[in-house]
């Protein structure tokens, strides 16, 4: 199956793209009105082929990472299949799949709704209905998705509804008997030579459909070009060119809950049209499957950022002009600066000194913390020149991690309550009284830093997140030591 699905890896060049301005967008990409923001991974794909490619460490290509909404294009992927085999049509009533669930005397609009309204996140409700769904006390989350009021004619309004794509993959299991992942296992992974996906499930067992699938960056990039194939791979047919057709075309006018240039375009079925004839599948933080026809190129990045619109801007600005109908001449000296640029990337390292003069007093003293909202309970450091032991405890037991400095050590975590998953730390004195950690949970988004600021018997820590579902500003908490 390798050689099958293996991409092609070629040079900027040869595909009718500057190195120069692959590596003006790398740079472009590293200066972010924040400096936690960060791009952390890429993959330029034009005419089928590598381009270029890139992931700041401690992130890689090998692995997975959380695409948070990328995830609904794949769910949208999964009602094109059942279309093709017959098992529903965009047009069938979603009540008509969940007869048990539906509300004893269902309203006008609500009988209204279709498959197709899911789809294009035009479903009627005034409001995004996911915190009702996902975070009630029901666990039947189709049942609550169904008991809400339905304002609107539908069809007639747009508003990003996650739980509207979760009720796709609802579908999917009503219909198939097995979850979304495992419908799509055979039919469009291991086609693509996606290995190993993960997808989250509800309490039922039904994958999320609008988030929390994992897999690689570069089967983002599979997923994308198969699109940008009119849904072939290989030879394979794999999605109808009619649907890949219809699901990227603009069927919602998202004007009148959007902002941002390239949220204003259209919306598709779980697609966002583009600015220059594009369209893409994106997620929170900085996930993008881009899509540009015109140009023949399919661009996926992985990120954890606050602004999205800033990243395609800069694909705007740097990679869409550059873009040339025929091979260019190699560049050697381009083409090296670009490559020596590549092997370095790293996100930013605590910059600061590996000892201080004072860390003797504080080595491993745990400093008992004020009650706070990140839960947090204690906090000790085992200080070394090369690296260090972090000792965090919370409401859920004690973690510790290792810390490098001037490099990122590896190691697992379940500090975040999703049990062990793969982490990394870096750190540095940053004043003689002031030591800075850098977090990374490098198969998804989160990438904290922790800010220890020492007196003789107090600590003040900060904690500041890079990307966060609620404010983004520094959570300062006491500390004194109790051992």
């Amino acid at each position: 199956m390798a050689s099958i699905t293996q991409l092609k890896r070629s040079s900027p060049e040869a595909e009718g793209l500057p190195s120069s301005a692959i590596l003006d967008f790398i740079r472009a990409v590293e200066q972010h009105t924040h400096p936690l923001d960060a791009v952390q991974g890429f993959m330029l794909l034009r005419h089928g082929n590598v381009a270029a490619e890139g992931w700041w460490t401690p992130y890689g290509p090998q692995s997975p990472h959380s695409l948070y909404s990328l995830s609904k294009s794949f769910t949208s992927s999964g009602i094109g299949l059942a279309v093709a085999e017959g098992l529903l049509t965009v047009d069938d009533p979603v009540l008509k799949f969940f007869p048990d669930d539906s509300p004893a005397n269902p309203s006008e609009n609500l009988k209204a709704m279709r498959v197709r309204h899911l789809l294009s996140m035009n479903t009627g409700h005034k409001e995004d209905t996911s915190r009702h769904v996902f975070g009630g006390e029901d666990d039947n989350w189709p049942r609550t998705f169904l008991s809400l009021p339905v304002e609107y004619q539908p069809g007639t309004w747009f508003v990003y509804n996650t739980a509207a794509t979760y009720m796709l993959s609802a579908i999917i299991t009503r219909l198939t008997g097995k979850p979304l992942l495992d419908y799509l296992r055979t039919r469009l992974f291991d086609p693509l030579g996606i290995e190993n996906p993960t997808w989250e499930t509800d309490p039922r067992g039904i994958n999320i459909g609008g988030s929390g699938l994992h897999i690689k960056t570069e089967d983002i990039a599979r997923f994308g070009q198969m699109y940008l194939q009119k849904g072939s791979w290989h030879d394979r047919r794999i999605l109808s060119e009619a649907w890949v057709a219809e699901a990227t075309s603009a069927h919602s006018d998202n004007s009148n809950t959007q902002t941002n240039p390239d949220w204003m375009v259209g919306y598709g079925y779980q697609f966002w049209r583009c600015r220059y004839d594009g369209y893409r599948g994106d997620g929170a933080f900085g996930q993008y499957c881009i899509v540009m026809p015109e140009q023949d190129v399919v661009l996926a990045i992985i990120g954890g950022v606050r602004n999205m619109q800033s990243v395609l801007d800069k694909v705007w600005e740097h990679l869409l002009p550059a873009m040339q109908p025929e091979a260019l001449p190699a560049d050697p000296q381009a083409y090296g600066g670009l490559y020596d640029k590549l092997a370095i990337l790293s996100l930013p390292l605590p910059k600061g000194q590996p000892s201080s003069p004072k860390a003797e007093q504080w080595w491993g003293k745990t400093y008992k913390l004020e009650s706070n909202d990140l839960k947090l309970e204690s906090v000790a450091i085992k200080f070394g020149d090369e690296r260090g032991t972090l000792i965090v405890r919370d409401e859920r037991g004690e973690h510790s991690m290792q810390v490098g400095y001037a490099t990122w050590l590896k190691g697992t975590t379940d500090m975040r309550g999703h049990g062990d998953e793969p982490v990394a730390a870096c750190g540095a004195w940053t004043a003689e009284d002031t030591y800075e950690v850098r977090i990374c949970y490098y198969e998804g988004v989160f990438c904290p830093v922790f800010r220890f600021h020492y007196t003789s018997g107090e600590l003040q820590l900060e904690v500041e997140p890079n990307a966060s579902w609620g404010p983004t500003t520094v959570t300062t908490i006491t500390g004194r030591v109790v051992g």
